[in-house]
């Protein structure tokens, strides 16, 4: 699997002053994917992503020679990987990394066969068999609910994505409205 060293910062809720990250992170065969810190990207790993489980949008860029990786409004440390500090040291030629704009920290593994599941849309693993396991004990408001959130999810899902089971129980809930709603 081909890695590489990567500025990422979280986009969503944020301007230009987001949490970020300088780490090792990898693609997947495709390159379609990247993983990092325990998340998973969908998009090809430079410039907008979207993380396959929050739908929350990321920045994800080379490191810049200069090391002016944040946009120039944004504020913040930057956290930086702990394995890969004397990379990226060499990356940008420097000796010692400046700890007024950087925090050194742990970067978590990343369980790839979760977001596989995730991504090929393995039931276990969809959030919405844990929201949502039986239908049936739903009250007529409550599968009103349900539809509502399985049509938002089924919008920002691709097919790659698990849309198929999202679909699936989509049209469950539609049915059990119907039959409760003509009792």
């Amino acid at each position: 699997m081909r890695s590489e060293i990567k500025y990422i910062e979280l986009k969503s809720g944020y301007s230009d002053d987001g949490p970020a990250w300088i780490g090792k992170v990898e693609f997947s065969k495709t390159g379609q994917t990247t993983y990092f810190n325990n998340h998973a990207f969908k998009g090809n790993g430079h410039g907008y992503c979207f993380d396959i489980e929050t739908k929350k949008t990321y920045w994800i860029t080379g490191i810049k020679k200069n090391g002016q990786n944040r946009h120039w409004a944004g504020k913040g440390k930057i956290m930086i990987d702990k394995m890969i500090v004397e990379d990226y040291l060499k990356l940008i030629d420097l000796k010692t990394l400046d700890l007024t704009k950087f925090e050194v920290v742990e970067i978590e593994k990343t369980d790839k066969k979760r977001f596989t599941a995730i991504e090929n849309g393995s039931t276990d693993l969809v959030d919405i068999a844990d929201k949502y396991p039986d239908l049936k004990n739903l009250s007529v408001d409550e599968l009103k609910t349900a539809i509502e959130y399985l049509t938002r999810r089924g919008n920002y899902t691709n097919p790659s994505n698990g849309q198929k089971y999202i679909t699936v129980k989509k049209l469950e809930a539609e049915k059990l409205l119907e039959e409760l709603q003509n009792k």
